[in-house]
């Protein structure tokens, strides 16, 4: 038996890597270098409390995501011999306006019972932990214990590092334009994030969101948790590098970057940090999330040849475990049953 992955991003690369370790062959394939499009662009935020704001199913396997990622970065990083930016930092959700707080509170109230924590925060309680904030007209913030990041790329290098070492083939640079043309597999896993339902009619639609981020050169360490503020966010890696973000853009799969949404981004994020207002950003990327209803994860069709996994939008990066974990056990099933 052997499968092919289509898609070489965090998605697709943590499948390949899974079903290596139970010794099923595999091949991925990307249109591009591995982890090239939404898992490089991505910022990393590993962020039930920013993202989950009401019940429904990706809200369980987010949480569950969550709790898998310190062993799913660990073990990474064991088999790699690399190291991976992973920060149990916490968020910050920002009220500077009583309807801030009020909105806050609200969506504090609904996960709770999700089982999302947070905790509120007086204004001085809120400088002590990020004393780089606007101050003027701060009312307060809530804390997010249980959000974090992650840098993408280096799980993506991890991830190109162990799988050849589990037999696993990566081929970059080689666009699958059809399922037809991976006839020659036992199993097809569709993993191209936003381009996946172009591989074959009928597979679910996926939309690509555009989003542009922005990065900061900052002295090491000088941001201890994430900043939210509205639909701006600001985190910093371990390299130093404060990104923010971001946009939300319907305009296909033009990859252009946008000055005046730059800008803005600049702006909002000047708004939170007012010490960003004499800086210019060192960098200005964008990125297509893939978008859909739900995120498809499972085997599609008849016959039990073909697997999907993608559309998770926003909660890529988050969900890649949890992804990896039920599709590998989910296809190696499948085989027993032949």
């Amino acid at each position: 038996m052997n499968v092919a992955v289509a898609g070489g991003g965090i998605v697709g690369l943590s499948i390949a890597w899974r079903l290596g370790q139970r010794g099923v062959p595999v091949t991925v394939f990307d249109k591009g270098p591995m982890g090239g499009e939404a898992s490089w662009a991505g910022a990393g935020m590993l962020a039930p409390g920013g993202e989950i704001l009401a019940t429904s199913p990706i809200a369980g396997w987010a949480l569950e995501a969550r709790r898998m990622y310190p062993s799913y970065v660990r073990e990474l990083e064991e088999s790699s011999a690399a190291r991976i930016d992973f920060q149990e930092c916490g968020a910050l959700d920002l009220a500077y306006s009583p309807e801030d707080w009020r909105a806050l509170e609200t969506r504090a109230t609904h996960q709770a019972a999700l089982g999302i924590p947070s905790e509120p925060l007086e204004p001085r309680d809120v400088l002590s932990l990020c004393p780089h904030i606007r101050t003027a007209g701060l009312i307060g913030a809530r804390f997010y214990p249980g959000d974090a990041i992650v840098n993408p790329r280096e799980i993506v290098a991890a991830l190109c590092s162990i799988c050849p070492k589990l037999g696993v083939s990566l081929v970059e640079n080689h666009p699958v334009e059809n399922l037809e043309s991976l006839s020659s597999f036992d199993a097809v896993v569709v993993a191209a994030g936003a381009w996946s339902n172009r591989l074959g009619i009928g597979l679910p639609p996926v939309e690509p969101i555009k989003g542009h981020l922005i990065a900061y050169g900052q002295p090491l360490g000088k941001y201890r948790t994430i900043l939210r503020h509205g639909h701006t966010y600001l985190l910093q890696r371990a390299n130093g590098f404060l990104i923010a973000g971001s946009s939300e853009e319907h305009l296909g799969f033009d990859r252009s970057v946008d000055g005046q949404i730059v800008s803005d981004i600049a702006a909002r994020a000047a708004f939170v940090v007012p010490s960003l207002a004499g800086e210019a950003p060192l960098e200005s990327w964008t990125g297509l999330r893939p978008a859909s209803d739900t995120p498809h994860i499972g085997a599609f069709g008849s016959g039990g040849r073909l697997f999907l996994a993608y559309g998770h939008y926003r909660n890529g990066i988050l969900l890649a475990p949890l992804t990896a974990r039920d599709l590998a056990a989910e296809i190696s099933a499948s085989f027993e049953k032949r």
